[in-house]
């Protein structure tokens, strides 16, 4: 018969052995630090990058840099020493964009600084021109009579304050062509969607809805928007004409281009982290998202310059074509579809350079031990506990949408939106300080996801989103 002794023994033993078989040891959380304070001052994130914006520059899809991009993602990944790297074809319709140009004529006659909006038809080749009429956003534009529109040139002129309005704004640079159209309007120009006050414009996909008039649209500074709203506000009818060369040309075919550090143990589970390698063609895509490729890369290749052996996989994917309606992502889960579960989590870097101020998760009740060990070990670079609703990022969240683990990793976001889809996302933007933290934190992170004793859940029809609130 056991002793009293012996039972609480036991007891003892068996309550250490559940709590660690729930959470990583002590050896790894050891193995996490030691790579969180190697990686946060090296400058490999930075240097990816600054080859990237260098030898490539702008990476349109379908564009000509497009191809030399996908040849650059395949070499630097193999010169980081993945042990595989591969390529899989996205293809999508080719937009060109062409000639771009705008003047007010009357009353006040002023040249404007403009982009097309990515997907844009052209205009014919002596412009359209025609009197502006100014709505404050779309719902404005929605609710007005068609008899304000028809035969007019549409100034959306919704001002975006902060990062958080991104979603509720560009549903004007979406949506304002058809909305245009549905009223008898003959073009559409938007206030650019973004914080700065510079006098670059801001590109952008935009979409036509079926069954209505595709008409061009295009994007002025935000200098040139308050330009035009003054002019408006003196009651005179202003008059602009526009010239776009926007046009369709088929159909163009790239690639997602993904590398992988193979696990020591689960090699069939992955940890999936990346950013998309296209860009829009006006900067040379530092902070979108040339950054994201560049911590990711970086990220994997420092746990293997520590001589980490993570127990799964470690896959970093350059989607192809984000920019243009998130096809890489939407063609990297139709070939992986039924393979969901092999995904043990996901972390898209696609908002910029950072630094990362929380980790958010969106995984199963009980790999959340795991997930305060994360917090714990990534708390001295200043990255707070997040909830349990994490988002992936633009290219994953289908991914979600479809029961995988995934992992939010929230970005200082104060000046992305200055530089986002205009010529001045440039890599002279870029603070090793800030891509560093980033690239630290996502080495962290997917270090310890391939190391954690329990599943997060992907594939098992626990996790299930809730619903979007509505705008």
């Amino acid at each position: 018969m056991l002793s009293k002794t012996s039972l609480l023994g036991a007891a003892i033993f068996f309550a250490f052995s559940a709590q660690a078989a729930d959470t990583l040891s002590a050896q790894d959380l050891q193995a996490a630090a030691a790579l969180r304070d190697a990686a946060r001052t090296g400058n490999l994130s930075y240097q990816i990058l600054e080859s990237l914006t260098t030898e490539v520059g702008p990476r349109m899809a379908g564009g000509p840099n497009d191809a030399r991009a996908v040849a650059w993602a395949e070499a630097k990944l193999k010169a980081l020493g993945f042990d595989k790297v591969w390529k899989e074809p996205v293809t999508f319709p080719k937009w060109v964009r062409g000639e771009e140009t705008a003047e007010i004529t009357a009353p006040f006659p002023q040249p404007l600084h403009i982009t097309s909006l990515g997907m844009s038809v052209g205009t014919p080749k002596e412009g359209v021109t025609g009197e502006l009429v100014r709505f404050a956003n779309l719902k404005e534009l929605v609710d007005a009579p068609a008899d304000k529109v028809r035969g007019k040139i549409v100034f959306i002129d919704h001002k975006m304050e902060n990062d958080h309005d991104y979603g509720k704004v560009q549903a004007g640079r979406s949506n304002g062509a058809s909305e245009t159209a549905r009223k008898g309007g003959i073009a559409v120009i938007i206030r650019s969607v973004g914080t700065d006050s510079h006098r670059f414009p801001h590109t952008g996909a935009m979409r036509y809805q079926p069954n209505l008039p595709q008409l061009p649209a295009a994007a002025m500074s935000n200098s040139d928007a308050d330009l035009v709203a003054r002019m408006i506000a003196r009651g005179k009818p202003v008059t602009l004409k526009m010239t776009l060369g926007g046009r369709m040309e088929g159909t163009a075919t790239s690639y997602n281009v993904i590398g992988e550090m193979t696990g020591s143990e689960k090699p069939d589970e992955y940890v999936l982290i990346g950013g998309h390698l296209d860009s829009w063609d006006l900067g040379t895509g530092a902070v979108d998202d040339g950054a994201g490729v560049a911590i990711t890369m970086s990220a994997a290749e420092m746990i293997k310059r520590q001589g980490l052996k993570p127990k799964r996989s470690i896959r970093v994917i350059a989607y192809a074509n984000e920019e243009q309606g998130l096809i890489g992502g939407r063609a990297y889960y139709e070939a992986h579809k039924n393979e969901l579960q092999k995904i043990h989590a996901a972390a898209e870097s696609d908002e910029g350079q950072g630094p990362i101020l929380a980790l958010n998760s969106f995984v199963v009740p009980a790999a959340l031990p795991v997930v305060k060990q994360m917090q714990e070990v990534l708390a001295p670079l200043n990255v707070k506990a997040g909830d349990n609703n994490g988002n992936p990022g633009p290219d994953m969240g289908i991914l979600k949408a479809n029961g995988v683990a995934s992992f939010g990793l929230t970005l200082d976001g104060h000046d992305y939106f200055d530089l986002h889809h205009t010529p001045d996302d440039t890599f002279d933007k870029i603070e090793p300080a800030r891509i560093n933290q980033t690239a630290a934190v996502y080495a962290v992170f997917a270090w310890m996801a391939a190391q954690s004793p329990v599943s997060f859940g992907s594939g098992t029809g626990q996790l299930v989103p809730p619903p979007r609130p509505a705008r």
